[in-house]
């Protein structure tokens, strides 16, 4: 892969994954991530990794994204869910998840900058390092949207993009041999189980207590 094409995908991916994790708008997020999983799986396929490719169509695009959206519908008796999210923020709390996501670049960019300077980083393929700046801002995008929304199917989706983000890193910093890759399939296939997981959790708790977090709405 090129350092240019690098660069249009990157920015791709983090401007898909922003306006999954901001949108209040249940379903559009849902159907944005499907679309940055497709860019994830093209970004595999660039990287000469076939196999990625395809498992993050399959895992991370298909069974995923249905898995989200099936949180949002209608379920036997379980009623459907609000479409946009309604929950209030905590805005006291914003400053510390914006340091703590911050201090998560500080600290990857330092650790990045140790295995450059005893070698253990090589800058040979560009157009792979190319793509480390924007997995890091992915996965502080998914760090602080995880920590900031309550709505739990919002908690899924950036949970889901953080895991991309790392899965991209990874590649980034220690190439894609076929360890890598298997390393990275087994996390697609552990992200989904997780997806399912926590949409049927949600499901259930939407419906004993009409609820769509798992905190009290009482408090400050």
């Amino acid at each position: 892969m090129t350092a240019s094409l690098a660069w249009v995908l990157g920015g791709l991916l983090v401007t898909l994954a922003g306006c999954c994790l901001l949108d209040r708008h249940l379903r559009r997020a849902c159907l944005v991530f499907i679309v940055f999983a497709l860019v994830m799986s093209l970004t595999w396929w660039q990287l000469g990794t076939p196999w990625l490719a395809a498992g993050e169509a399959l895992l991370g695009s298909l069974l995923t994204g249905a898995a989200l959206l099936h949180g949002l519908g209608r379920a036997g008796d379980v009623p459907r869910l609000e479409q946009r999210d309604t929950t209030v923020h905590r805005g006291g709390e914003a400053p510390v998840r914006w340091f703590a996501a911050l201090g998560w670049l500080i600290l990857t960019a330092l650790a990045m900058a140790g295995l450059l300077v005893t070698e253990r980083l090589s800058l040979d393929a560009a157009g792979t390092l190319a793509l480390v700046p924007f997995a890091m801002v992915v996965i502080a995008l998914g760090l602080w949207a995880f920590a900031h929304h309550r709505h739990l199917l919002r908690r899924l989706l950036a949970f889901n993009v953080l895991g991309s983000g790392v899965f991209l890193l990874l590649a980034g910093l220690a190439g894609h041999g076929p360890e890598v890759q298997g390393l990275i399939l087994v996390g697609l296939a552990v992200a989904l189980v997780g997806s399912v997981l926590g949409v049927l959790l949600l499901r259930r708790l939407h419906a004993l207590e009409d609820s769509v977090t798992l905190e009290t709405e009482a408090g400050p």
